[in-house]
Parts: C-alpha cells; sequence; structure tokens
C-alpha cells in the first residue's frame, strides 16, 4: 500500500494518520508501542523527503500476513534526490538534523537505494524484538537488503 506525498510540510501529519489507519486494519493492531514508533518514523523520513527535495514523494508500508512475534513492519519513502541521507550529529543546541539518528535508534535496521534518477530511503521494525541500545551518530546504516513483504 502506498501514499503519494505532495511537497507540503503539512502532508506529514496526513501520512502519519494514513501509516497509524493502516497499522491498525492489520494484523498488528494490538502492539501499540511499534504502531508508536513507526508513527515517528514516518514522520522522519516524510519531513526528510519534503524538507530536502520540495518535491512529491511516495510512502510505503508493508505489514506481515501473520503477527507473530518476530514479524516485520517495513516502511519505504521514494524521493527525487539522488542525493544520499546523510546521518549528521548536530550540537546541543541545533534546532534540527536529528531525524536520521532517530531513525538509526529506533529502527531494527535502515538503509537506502537509488531508484531512477531519486532514491527510496527504508526502515524496518521486528515486532517483539528484543530492545537494543541506539547506535553511535552515524554508524547504522545498511544498503537494501532485498526481503520479502506482503503489501497490504
Amino acid at each position: 500500500m502506498q501514499l503519494e506525498i505532495r511537497p507540503d510540510p503539512a502532508e506529514v501529519g496526513r501520512a502519519r494518520r494514513w501509516a497509524r489507519s493502516r497499522l491498525a486494519a492489520s494484523v498488528i493492531a494490538a502492539d501499540e508501542s511499534l504502531a508508536e514508533t513507526m508513527a515517528l518514523l514516518v514522520s522522519e523520513l516524510v519531513t526528510n523527503a519534503v524538507v530536502h527535495t520540495g518535491r512529491p514523494a511516495v510512502l510505503r508500508l508493508y505489514l506481515p500476513a501473520e503477527a507473530a512475534d518476530g514479524a516485520t513492519v517495513r516502511l519505504e519513502v521514494d524521493d527525487v534526490s539522488g542525493r544520499a541521507p546523510a546521518p549528521r550529529c548536530p550540537s546541543g543546541d541545533a534546532t534540527g538534523g536529528r531525524g536520521l539518528a532517530l531513525v538509526e535508534g529506533l529502527a531494527d535496521r535502515w538503509g537506502w537505494s537509488r531508484e531512477g534518477a531519486g532514491k527510496r530511503v527504508w526502515c524496518e521494525l521486528d515486532r517483539a524484538a528484543g530492545t537494543s541500545a541506539p547506535a553511535a551518530c552515524g554508524t547504522g546504516i545498511v544498503p537494501y537488503g532485498g526481503l520479502a513483504y506482503e503489501a497490504v
């Protein structure tokens, strides 16, 4: 399932509501922690696409077919910029630059791949996965893994 995102910061809230409604209608509806984390990840990745490109983007959500422990939820955002996502380590008083660090700390995996003239930034959350300490700033990016998911 996918949602077209217009190049407007107000789209971030719409994308978050859309993702929450899809999660609520899925087999993982009872996992509130995962849903809240996914909503935050949607906010960060959609914000990056809208703010840094000023162009439309596409949000995709892949949900597991079964509600088993360890089932994975995948989020992808495609945009038209060919620039690689670059996690930053902003100073303590900076007002921005923490989005990818949040993604890195909250997602079980994340990465990006080139898609035509643009790119796809993705992240995954494993249901009922053990918690781990966030990676040091800028150390968790991985290339696209090509895992199989059922689009619902």
